[in-house]
This record gives structure tokens, C-alpha cells and sequence, in this order.
């Protein structure tokens, strides 16, 4: 097969910006300093499962999660954890890189994914726990502490949904 009868191949041209590119390094890097900044203020200055309210649906409440994202699944073994965080993220740098369409929003939706999925694996391997700490509730009924790295693994995965998803033949 040739280049010119390839048809699976895409032009350089066209791909998205990729995970080593300034769109994507900076979205990853800031991703993850906001991130493990937020949680070191919060372990230096938030009481252990301690709350305080700031918005009617929101509070901060330090905790360490054990399990995976959201708290979900504590008492997780931690080593597992990192290891299948750190699959799950090789496989996000490998779609990403073999991604065509989506253009710069598609990139911003695997950079955040990454980028949230970095700052948990950080937590992991430093303090054996992630760092939760913004607890989300409806009056007395709670729903789950999380942190900045759960949020943007929430963002990432809703723009791409957004361009994959909901904007078909508009792709980029």
C-alpha cells in the first residue's frame, strides 16, 4: 500500500492538536497545578472532615479517598489504582494521538482528561490517598466529595460527547 491508497492514514494537516503540543502541554500543565495547588491549601487549611459552608449545594470538607473518582469504591487497593490510572491515561494519550477530528475543543477535552487523571495518580503515588475536598450536597442529603482533577475529568469527557456526539459532520 502506498501513501496515496492509504486511506487510513490522515494528513498531518488535519489531526488535532496533539498531547506534546502548546495546546495541549499547557492545558495538562495548568490542569495539574491548579490542581495540586487546591489540594495543598486544602490539606494545610482545612480540618479533617471538618465543613464549611460556601453556596447552598456546596461546602469544603476534607477527606482522603481511598477509592476512585468521587469517592466511590474506597478502601481501593491503592497500588491497583495506580496502575489502572496510569492504563487509563496511556490509553487517553493514544486516542488522542490517533485523533483526526475535533479540532482544538476535542484536544481541550483529552487535555483535561489527562491533565485530571495526572493530578489523582500524583496523590496516589505521594500520599497513598487522593485529596478530596469539595463536598456537594443538597440540605442534609449529601452526594460526593471530590476535587479539581474530578472536575476536570468530568469537563473533558462532556466537550468531547459535545464534538463527537452532539455536533455530527461538525467536527473541528
Amino acid at each position: 500500500m502506498t501513501p496515496e491508497t492509504d486511506t487510513t492514514a490522515a494528513p498531518a494537516a488535519a489531526r488535532i492538536p496533539g498531547p506534546f503540543s502548546a495546546l495541549g502541554l499547557s492545558i495538562m500543565a495548568l490542569t495539574i497545578l491548579v490542581d495540586q495547588l487546591s489540594k495543598w491549601i486544602a490539606d494545610a487549611y482545612l480540618v479533617y472532615q471538618q465543613g464549611i459552608a460556601v453556596l447552598p449545594v456546596l461546602a469544603l470538607y476534607r477527606i482522603n479517598n481511598t477509592g476512585i473518582a468521587f469517592s466511590l469504591g474506597n478502601s481501593a487497593d491503592s497500588l491497583v489504582l495506580i496502575v489502572l490510572t496510569a492504563i487509563v491515561t496511556g490509553v487517553v494519550f493514544w486516542v488522542w494521538r490517533g485523533s483526526t477530528e475535533g479540532g482544538r475543543t476535542a484536544a481541550t477535552g483529552f487535555a483535561l482528561i489527562a491533565g485530571g487523571a495526572i493530578g489523582n495518580l500524583i496523590d496516589r503515588i505521594w500520599h497513598g490517598h487522593v485529596i478530596d475536598f469539595l463536598y456537594l450536597h443538597w440540605n442534609e442529603r449529601g452526594f460526593f466529595v471530590f476535587n479539581l482533577a474530578d472536575v476536570a475529568l468530568t469537563l473533558g469527557p462532556i466537550l468531547l460527547a459535545w464534538v463527537y456526539l452532539l455536533q455530527p459532520g461538525k467536527k473541528g
